[in-house]
């Protein structure tokens, strides 16, 4: 299969990033914008985008499709994208890179195979393309060799066997273990703020877990800015947990963790507008008081 032109459901900030470099490697990348507000559009034009209006018109030229959002939205996305496969004839191979349990996996790659094309099975850990350390694209499947092709620009591709549903499989161990510790970091913070001991617990993590505050303060600023998306993959973590007799309990408070912060006065910003001047200990003391606030009306 010679790949050539790229299209990219949808340009969001890590779909955005990854189309960028792509096009500067070489390839050809496209979109389908229709419905999408004005911030996706001026994101996918500063990317280099073309956009062809329709998932139709889209299939009608891509040479492979990745699906790229949240995770709440990867079957919903599959089955349109299937649908539009059925009514044009145009089955190009479809890259599923979503944050999905490997049964969620399995129900994309169904609706996808059921359309006539074939199914990749991906998982994408590290930041968006452009940063110091490599994006790393996880893939599995029939078809996963193919994605070589994509190796060394501007990502990495790491290959995990032909059984769909592998390269998931690790994206979900690897987001519970981040993002999972991530917020219990931050559910403790708040719960400290509540309790009225916040400033004896922040003196004795810094004096004893300093590499741990470390890490705490370089990423909880920006949770609230991601934290709608995130509820999502902590719900496909605890349905991955759960279907192999492990407990699901500690993502499904992750969940509800990411769903508090929703609430919070932060919640607005995205992560390119997150407040770089605000501190680890500003936000969590805005999450804290949200919850406080809406309790009260309730």
């Amino acid at each position: 299969m010679t790949i050539r032109t790229v299209a990219i459901l949808s340009p969001g900030e890590m779909g955005a990033a990854t189309g960028k470099a792509f096009q500067e490697h070489g390839f050809y990348i496209i979109t389908a914008l229709e419905g999408r507000s004005e911030t996706s559009r001026k994101r996918a034009a500063a990317a280099g985008f073309r956009d062809c209006g329709s998932i139709a018109s889209v299939l009608a030229e891509a040479d492979i499709v990745f699906s790229i959002l949240p995770p709440g939205d990867a079957l919903a996305q599959a089955k349109r994208v299937a649908a539009a496969m059925k009514e044009t004839g145009h089955t190009p191979p479809y890259f599923d890179c979503n944050a999905v349990s490997p049964e969620t996996a399995a129900q994309i790659g169904n609706v996808i195979e059921a359309a006539g094309a074939a199914y990749i099975d991906g998982g994408i850990v590290g930041n968006p393309p452009g940063a110091s350390v490599p994006t790393r694209f996880f893939v599995s499947g029939s078809g996963a060799e193919e994605m070589n092709i994509f190796d060394g620009k501007g990502v990495d591709i790491k290959q995990c066997g032909p059984e769909a549903g592998k390269a998931s499989a690790i994206k979900m161990c690897y987001a519970g273990i981040t993002k999972g510790t991530s917020a219990l970091h931050a559910a403790m913070l708040m719960a400290a703020e509540k309790l009225g001991i916040a400033d004896d617990l922040h003196d004795e993590l810094t004096y004893s877990q300093s590499a741990m505050y470390k890490r705490m303060e370089a990423l909880t600023s920006a949770l609230p800015a991601v934290s709608d998306r995130y509820i999502g993959e902590m719900e496909e973590i605890a349905k991955t947990m759960g279907a192999i007799g492990m407990p699901t309990g500690f993502h499904d408070g992750s969940a509800e963790l990411y769903r508090l912060m929703t609430k919070s006065p932060y919640a607005s910003e995205i992560r390119e507008t997150v407040d770089k001047s605000r501190t680890m200990r500003q936000t969590v003391q805005g999450c804290a008081a949200a919850i406080g606030n809406k309790a009260a009306g309730e």
